[in-house]
């Protein structure tokens, strides 16, 4: 039930106020400054805790534009009696209050086993993102192993600010933002449990990379023995030892079993545990820095498909038949690149959100298209460490079932992404509107003309303007979109009255944005009393039984702004079976989308809603540009 509120990037929040917004990490001196981060992070405000009242308050304007009138009344009622004074909703607030007094950030870890660890579907498409870059410019084995190279020393490039604690701090309106998410990605793995799953991390320790080809994994040093990374010249040597050594494809692919539903990969985990050398071989790849997945050439498609099926190979590597084995989907990070090109990564999403980890793609990606500097050393390396399976008739019925699990879910995900090539941040921003805001008002009309009517609509927005903060909710439905978008499409309307009505519910999620950023929003306070419910063993307060919370928290649009340096677009599944997810990237001069729908929804098709989207930012710009300006 709550892995719907799991979907979190990044919100409003641009990754660098202080820098250009183009520059996301700059490479600094490698000179460690001893407990720069902790001096840092200890400096941070604590996650406050909402005023009651504000939240009950604010809690039913926002169902307004999802319910029915006799349903809100029922809610209004509801909610009166949860606030009253001495009531239950006063004693949640207290214990909450308290709990915020003697922790670092009192929905952190909650929202790590309530979003995530507890969440028991795959962690494919329900929960991890996928990310796609530009197609690169190499189609052959060489030109694969050289740019993966070349990535993954990037990657150590950025590691290494990791590790000396001189990552530059990221800046929001003015104001320093947490930075723990960076030291949380790199290094780390999920870890499935019968009935919930944990994360470790290696990072003091760990100095290897996994390396999965032809379903086949290697653990590869990536340190040399004075401590210095590899460069990419070591790297290629490496890299083709191990493409050299898995030239067999018809390997069991263990991977996939990651793709399961985590209580059956609970079971699965257990029996391929049994065996010393498996239990030896998956304990190298959870301690690994990260792993490097390379692909072999997928079916040629028309260049406009092209990125669709991208974001398919990012997100769940296409089925059985494909790439789906040659993944390891708990690691945090995956790198993916396709013999043909195709490039990207996948994460794990209970560590980090989407900001981090565009940010560290981002120096790689960057890194890539420098000139070899360093001198590479010549020594003798040692052998990449091939990791062996021995797979028991059990182990192979679990794969099998994996396989058949992973292909039904392959097929049921419809995956569309487009480039809005008309315009970009130029056009809100001329007009003095929020391009986020304006892009979530045109997703609301979007669906509006589709549906004829609004529903519950996720933004994530980040919190890390506190220590350990994750994610609120934006609701982008409110009673001033439903307004404008029905508004939008009525001949009766004049177009200055419309263009008002788009002004209000810009400035409406403008100030929602604001408040969520800022700690106020509504929906991690909800949840926050909940499991003080929960903890305290008392009874579940009636508002959280009532349908509205239910009808609150089924996102058909879940949808997330991740900007970034590159020219690429991350991607996610629905987190509703008859939902959307909707990801964007705003360029200046265009604006990259992924929408994600379900199969079996009969209601629902990603390229439907794709293109309802271009027609209304298309309109909206007409109605703004037709529209003369009424105020002097």
């Amino acid at each position: 039930m709550w892995g719907i509120c799991s979907r979190t990037m990044v919100g409003m929040a641009k990754p660098c106020g202080l820098m250009k917004p183009c520059h996301l990490v700059k490479p600094v001196s490698a000179a460690r400054v001893s407990g720069r981060y902790l001096t840092h992070q200890k400096g941070l405000p604590s996650l406050p805790v909402p005023p009651l009242q504000q939240t009950c308050e604010r809690y039913v304007r926002s169902l307004e534009p999802i319910l029915e009138v006799d349903e809100l009344r029922q809610t209004r009622e509801l909610v009166d009696e949860f606030q009253k004074t001495g009531g239950v909703g006063e004693r949640l607030q207290r214990s909450l209050e308290k709990r915020a007094q003697n922790t670092e950030n009192w929905l952190s870890e909650w929202w790590v086993l309530v979003a995530y660890l507890d969440y028991r579907l795959p962690v494919v498409v329900h929960s991890s993102p996928g990310l796609v870059l530009p197609r690169m410019n190499f189609s052959d084995k060489q030109g694969q192993i050289r740019f993966a190279a070349k990535l993954t020393a990037g990657v150590l490039d950025f590691k290494t600010m990791i590790d000396n604690e001189t990552l530059p701090v990221e800046y929001l309106g003015g104001k320093p933002l947490c930075m723990n998410q960076y030291y949380e990605v790199l290094s780390s793995c999920r870890i499935p449990g019968l009935k919930r799953d944990s994360v470790v991390n290696h990072a003091k320790t760990s100095k290897h990379i996994t390396v999965v080809h032809n379903f086949q994994f290697f653990a590869l040093e990536v340190y040399n023995s004075d401590g210095t990374p590899l460069t990419a010249d070591q790297l290629c040597i490496q890299l083709e030892r191990i493409c050299s050594a898995s030239l067999q494809t018809n390997v069991e692919p263990v991977g996939i079993l990651t793709t399961q539903h985590r209580d059956s990969w609970g079971k699965a985990y257990v029996n391929l545990s049994k065996d010393k050398t498996n239990r030896e071989s998956v304990s190298a790849i959870q301690r690994s820095i990260f792993t490097l997945c390379l692909d072999g050439a997928m079916p040629q498609v028309s260049d406009e498909m092209l990125r669709s099926c991208a974001a398919v190979q990012m997100l769940h590597g296409g089925g059985s038949q494909w790439n789906s084995g040659n993944r390891w989907f708990d690691k945090t990070l995956q790198f993916i690149i396709g013999e043909d090109g195709v490039c990207g990564a996948n994460y794990e999403h209970a560590p980090a959100e989407g900001p981090p980890i565009v940010a560290l793609i981002d120096h790689a990606v960057e890194y890539t298209r420098k000139p070899e500097m360093a001198q590479t050393p010549m020594v003798p390396l040692p052998m990449p460490q091939k990791l062996h399976f021995n797979i028991t008739p059990e182990i192979k019925k679990d794969i099998e079932e994996a396989e058949h699990a992973m292909n039904i879910l392959a097929q049921d995900l419809d995956m569309m992404v487009t480039v809005f090539g008309h315009f970009g941040k130029n056009v809100p921003k001329a007009h003095k509107m929020s391009p986020d805001a304006f892009i979530q008002m045109a997703l609301q009309l979007a669906y509006y003309r589709m549906y004829q009517r609004c529903c519950a609509t996720y933004e994530s927005a980040s919190l890390r303007m506190f220590r350990l903060g994750r994610t609120d909710t934006i609701r982008s439905a409110s009673s001033a979109s439903a307004a404008f978008v029905r508004a939008f499409d009525d001949p009766s309307k004049q177009n200055t009255e419309k263009v008002d009505l788009m002004e209000k519910a810009v400035n409406a999620h403008r100030s929602y944005t604001n408040m969520a950023i800022t700690g106020q929003a509504i929906d991690r306070h909800l949840l926050g009393l909940k499991m003080v419910a929960v903890e305290e063993k008392l009874s579940i307060p009636d508002i959280y039984t009532d349908t509205a919370y239910a009808k609150a928290l089924h996102y058909k649009l879940s949808t997330s702004q991740v900007p970034s340096k590159t020219d690429c677009v991350m991607c996610f599944g629905p987190v509703a079976s008859d939902g959307y997810g909707v990801c964007y990237n705003p360029m200046n001069d265009h604006i990259n989308f992924a929408v994600s729908s379900f199969n079996t929804c009969k209601e629902t098709n990603a390229a439907h809603l794709a293109q309802a989207v271009e027609g209304a930012l298309l309109d909206m710009r007409t109605l703004l540009e037709q529209t003369p300006k009424a105020k002097l």
